[in-house]
């Protein structure tokens, strides 16, 4: 069987390979879902998503599922406990935003909306699909993810800038940003029509 052709950024990591083959670009309609990557996102500013990818697990042992009911509770001795974990990224401004974007995301169900239905929004409900053919053409944020950000910090959350909120857009299948000679940016586009 010949080798699959994938987009330039993945490494040979089985790990990494999993994650662009299976998840990176599918739909993601799942409000606790969606909280988690957000999370995750937001902890790779200034550093590659590979090092985020590889603390996934601690990190999800670490903010207690990614359940935003008992993150939005916790207070300064868990932060002060999350400090010293190894296996997340030990930023405070981070993951006191992870902390903040639970309160609002709180606040934001509280207000009779779902996050998921909040975040859909900005792409008209169905995810975009791209067609570019190198990854150098791929912009690193655009008026959606602009405007996102700037929706977002309205609302509280924190460590939202327009890179991010693009880096998220694409993860979670809001646009299908596989470059047209993966393998995957067929697959994913099928999946785009099946949301419509």
């Amino acid at each position: 069987m010949p080798e699959r052709t994938r987009c330039d950024w993945v490494n040979d990591d089985t790990l990494y390979l999993a994650y662009h083959d299976e998840e990176w670009g599918v739909p993601v309609y799942d409000d606790r879902q969606l909280y988690e990557m957000l999370v995750l996102e937001g902890a790779q500013a200034g550093l590659s998503w590979y090092t985020i990818l590889k603390k996934r697990e601690a990190y999800r042992r670490a903010f207690d599922g990614f359940d935003p009911e008992r993150v939005a509770r916790y207070n300064e001795g868990k932060v002060a406990s999350l400090l010293q974990d190894p296996g997340i990224v030990r930023n405070r401004l981070k993951v006191n935003a992870a902390i903040g974007n639970a309160r609002a995301w709180l606040d934001l169900r509280e207000s009779g909306m779902r996050f998921s239905d909040f975040l859909w929004e900005f792409t008209g409900g169905e995810p975009v699909v791209n067609e570019w053919s190198r990854l150098e053409d791929i912009p690193a944020a655009t008026p959606a993810s602009e405007a996102m950000s700037k929706a977002l910090k309205k609302l509280g959350f924190r460590f939202i800038g327009p890179t991010i909120c693009y880096a998220f857009m694409q993860a979670v299948g809001m646009v299908n940003d596989h470059t047209t000679t993966c393998f995957r940016w067929n697959e994913c586009k099928a999946m785009a029509k099946d949301a419509r």
